[in-house]
């Protein structure tokens, strides 16, 4: 009894603190104590794939302190050539029994989007010393025993059936026993109860044969089968083997999706609002049936859907009940509860296949929700069930019903006596728009002269044809005026009668207000070509405007359309630093700015976010158009005062102006648009003018993003070397690597050029990798050849390689492949970089630095320069910028030597860039600097020239 308690408060810990009383660890030796019980190991498993039916690794040094290595030999059939390595250690002095455990299916973190739907997960398991690990017999979990001896250090190689192991688990035989056995206790009583839900709901059924029953029973019937599925249930009575236990798994969860959507509709009896409702309902449940029948070739694809499908069953049921309850449906009004309940499980369900909810109660928490979801959905049905009698149906006349139905439709009553010229309306209309009672009652010219101007011509006409063809139907809106001026719209529809002599007697018909109706399509027609936060013409109006204009300009020359592409800097850093409420409010207020500047014949547009778009017209001359750029830019840049701070924006601007080549309003657009990038890749904060020559920068950018993928497959990029001397000895005490590309057709393409293509496509992290990959490859050969073990290399990293999760183990992928050791290897980022993200960046470089290398914040003095963060960030080293140097003035010099002294200080090696004559290299001498980088020391050369200089020179260590 002991043991399960300590099992429950095991697994009651994980569910209120997540990770509480398990051990997580990360590449490391994991203790083993003889009062665990239960360790997850998931974190601390080390995964990798090398498709090959054999493994080495080095296992854990023991108490010997001996590094062996073993080789495994996959046992599967065929081999996977995925591994996963571990190591536990013993360090008491009594053997030790565990259970490892490695469940075939978890639903957290399993994903939304082709799930995993569960397989075997372990084939073997090999430990350092001993035999195989013997598996024991299970439905759900792969199950191996584990005897760790005293005082043991054993290196577990697990051969894996997949690449993902969603969970491990080392547990304590006996704790696991009696956690195994308060689920099944648990899990029998959830089925039990869904069971006889589904039993009772199908006799309700029977009982009441209305469509919401069956429904409900079929909702029913899933969950059980759902959660019979989940549970392992159905496996032991079926006999489902693993690898059809992704099939029945994504056929439960279709089963599932699909029938929520029948109950919602049958419930809410969608079919007699619209037969859209019917068509829809059907093309989803047709969908969803098809799915059963992929589920058997594609179950991962098939569940994904099915849980996306679930998803927005529930918010499309939540918006069709609101929009319902608050017309007053009593269906949906006692809907809310359980619909509710559907939308919590709906949420608990993503966050937890998303992973944001990891513990072990959450799965089978999950399906005694569902459970309790289908009790509510019982207990509404119940109600609809055995509530009152049956309606009373009464029985009326043809004139009664149709009197009803007039009454209940709230039109009005149109009737015009043709023969004494008389207009009756029931109820009266002139009330309704405040004007006396039957003011007008009388002759149909009242009704003109109280119509809208715009309308009355059309309105007499109407009538007039009628009369003389004495056939047809009015159907007319029109507007009538107000006692106050304001104008109601009415929509009449009407039909003559004729009498014996075969003249129209009268015309009957019906009105209906639809002011409310006519002001939605003004709004919708209004909102459809103006931008709804600041209320400024979009891009389909601005075209359209534009369009008309060089229709214009083609036929008079004296007018020249000039467009104005217009794009706020760094927008996105405000939006991220003060929200994006104060971001709209800050554009509402620069489009305003804009407008009282811009003239009537002018139009201003906001294209998207803070890209906005001005056309000029009347002005010709371009020294108004420049005038008014400069105003422009001027009024973007004046200081906005929000919440007690100034916010300074700067504006990137493209001007183009019509000629007679531009075909189209396209056309012209689109050279602004190309001035504007332009001006964007100087810097901005700036004008550009269209050049024709822009027109060839898009092209190129693709062609050299093409042509940069097939140069990293083709090794047509190299890394070159630019010595560091060490100004003391004066030889080379290391090289920074320069990435260079000469492209085949075009010649050399300098960094700058390509790094941002790759930086913008996503093609850093390979550029990165390679070029630290290669770095560390040719120093080590240098110092292989050269006998030069002191000599490093430096490697720049770009913001992009820098803000990657994978960096630090890119790092060590590449340290390890190698063999460099970790303090020849350098890496150098910006001031600026760091400083982005302060708080976070010195979480990343200390992970770096715990890996043994070395790092360097270059270009210092041109960024922040944040004196107080150098002794927070773990860097070893700082480079001077050449700016110091090329000003040689005595108070450039005195920051120079204060600048080394400060470094020196704090324990740092400094590094100047730039020095170029004697007289700056014998100031650093005496200043003590540690090493100078320039092309006065020698230029970037290739491996075989740098192996070459450090061959000729002996080591710092030696000399």
């Amino acid at each position: 009894m002991w043991r399960w308690l300590a099992a429950s408060l095991v697994l009651l810990a994980g569910l209120l603190l997540p990770g509480a009383g398990l051990l997580h660890a990360q590449d490391e030796t994991i203790r083993v104590e003889a009062d665990d019980l239960a360790l997850d190991l998931s974190r601390a498993v080390a995964i990798t794939s090398n498709g090959s039916r054999t493994f080495q690794v080095s296992a854990t040094p023991g108490e010997d302190g001996i590094v062996r290595r073993i080789e495994v030999e996959a046992l599967g059939s065929p081999p996977t050539g995925h591994w996963a390595v571990l190591s536990l250690a013993n360090a008491s002095g009594q053997q030790i029994d565990r259970l490892i455990v490695a469940p075939h299916y978890r639903l957290v973190g399993s994903g939304l989007w082709k799930p995993d739907l569960g397989a075997q997960r372990i084939v073997n398991i090999t430990p350092s010393e001993g035999f195989a690990l013997d598996r024991q017999p299970s439905d759900d979990a792969d199950i191996f025993n584990l005897t760790l001896n005293p005082n043991s250090v054993v290196t577990l190689v697990l051969e894996l059936a997949t690449p993902e192991l969603p969970q491990l688990y080392i547990w304590e035989p006996e704790a696991y026993k009696d956690t195994i056995n308060a689920y099944t206790l648990f899990r029998g009583i959830v089925i039990g109860i869904s069971g006889l839900l589904a039993l009772f709901l199908t006799i309700l059924f029977v009982v009441r044969g209305t469509v919401m029953f069956p429904a409900a029973a079929a909702l029913a019937w899933a969950v059980l089968f759902y959660i019979s599925v989940d549970f392992g249930f159905l496996g032991r009575l079926v006999g489902i083997t693993i690898g059809s236990e992704p099939v029945w798994r994504a056929t439960a969860e279709i089963a599932l999706a699909g029938t929520l959507v029948i109950f919602l509709f049958a419930y809410l009896n969608l079919s007699r609002w619209h037969k859209h409702f019917s068509h829809a309902a059907l093309v989803w449940l047709t969908a969803l049936g098809c799915l059963v029948a992929l589920a058997v070739f594609y179950p991962n694809f098939s569940a994904g859907v099915a849980r996306i499908s679930l998803a927005l069953t529930a918010v499309v049921g939540l918006g069709v009940i609101i929009w319902q309850a608050t017309h007053r449906y009593d269906r949906a009004i006692m809907l809310v509860p359980s619909w509710a309940a559907v939308v919590a499980w709906v949420v608990a369900m993503g966050m937890t296949v998303a992973g944001a909810i990891d513990n072990d109660v959450v799965q089978p928490a999950l399906g005694g929700g569902l459970v309790l979801i289908v009790l509510l959905i019982g207990f509404t049905v119940m109600q609809h069930a055995f509530s009152g009698g049956a309606v009373r149906q009464g029985l009326f006349s043809d004139v009664e019903r149709q009197a009803l139905a007039m009454s209940g439709s709230g039109d009005v009553v149109f009737d015009w006596d043709v023969l004494s010229d008389r207009v009756v309306t029931r109820p009266d209309v002139a009330p309704m728009i405040g004007l006396q009672r039957n003011a007008l009652r009388g002759p149909a010219r009242n009704w003109v002269e109280a119509m809208h101007i715009d309308d009355r011509d059309h309105f007499r006409t109407t009538l007039d044809m009628i009369l003389e063809h004495r056939r047809g139907r009015i159907r007319q809106d029109f507007r009538l005026r107000g006692e106050d001026g304001h104008h109601h719209w009415y929509s009449l529809k009407a039909r003559p009668v004729v009498g014996a002599d075969g003249e129209v007697v009268r015309c009957v018909g019906t009105m209906s207000e639809i002011t409310e109706q006519k002001k939605a399509e003004e709004r919708l027609l209004y909102d459809s070509v103006h931008d709804h936060m600041t209320g400024l013409p979009n891009r389909e109006l601005f075209m359209d405007r534009l369009s008309a204009l060089i229709a214009a300009a083609k036929d008079d020359d004296r007018v020249r359309p000039t467009i104005l592409a217009i794009d706020i800097d760094r927008f996105k850093t405000v939006n991220e630093s003060l929200g994006i409420s104060v971001g709209d409010t800050i554009l509402l207020t620069v489009a305003r700015r804009l407008a009282r500047i811009c003239r009537s014949e002018d139009t201003l547009s906001r294209f998207s976010g803070d890209h906005f778009m001005i056309s000029l017209a009347g002005r010709p001359d371009p020294s108004e158009v420049k005038t008014f750029t400069a105003q422009v830019k001027k009024t973007i840049s004046a200081p906005i005062n929000f919440a007690n701070q100034e916010i300074v924006l700067t504006p990137s601007i493209g001007v183009a102006g019509w000629t007679q080549q531009h075909g189209s309003a396209q056309d012209l657009v689109k050279d602004a648009e190309l001035a504007l990038h332009q001006a964007k890749r100087f810097g901005g904060d700036r004008i550009e003018p269209f050049r024709p020559a822009f027109r060839t920068l898009g092209s190129d950018h693709l062609h050299i993003e093409a042509d940069l993928h097939r140069a990293l497959d083709n090794g047509e990029l190299h890394v070159l070397y630019q010595p560091i001397i060490s100004v003391g000895t004066m030889s080379v005490a290391g090289f920074e690597a320069l990435i260079r590309w000469n492209h085949p057709k075009r010649g050399p393409i300098a960094p700058s050029d390509f790094v941002p293509i790759a930086e913008n496509s996503g093609l850093i992290a390979r550029l990165g990798l390679f070029v630290m990959q290669r770095a560390a490859d040719d120093i080590a050969m240098i110092s292989r050849n050269s006998g030069r073990d002191d000599i490093y290399v430096a490697v720049n990293l770009s913001s992009s390689q820098f803000l990657r999760q994978d960096l630090v183990s890119d790092v060590k992928s590449v340290l390890t492949r190698t063999g460099v050791k970790p303090q020849t290897f350098r890496l150098e980022l910006t001031e600026s970089m760091v400083m982005s993200n302060p708080e976070q960046n010195a979480r990343v470089l200390e992970r770096l630095d715990a890996l043994g290398i070395g790092l360097s914040i270059d270009d210092f003095g041109t960024g922040y320069s944040a004196l107080s963060y150098l002794t927070r960030f773990p860097f070893d080293c700082i480079k001077i910028d050449r700016s110091f140097v090329i000003d040689r003035s005595e108070r450039s010099h005195a920051l120079l030597r204060s600048l080394i002294q400060l470094g020196h200080d704090i324990g740092m090696t400094i590094v100047v860039e730039g020095v170029d004559d004697d007289e700056t290299l014998a100031l650093l001498q005496e200043v003590g600097c540690d090493y100078v980088q320039s092309f006065m020391f020698g230029k970037p050369v290739d491996v075989h020239t740098a192996q070459d200089y450090c061959a000729q020179e002996p080591s710092a260590a030696a000399q």
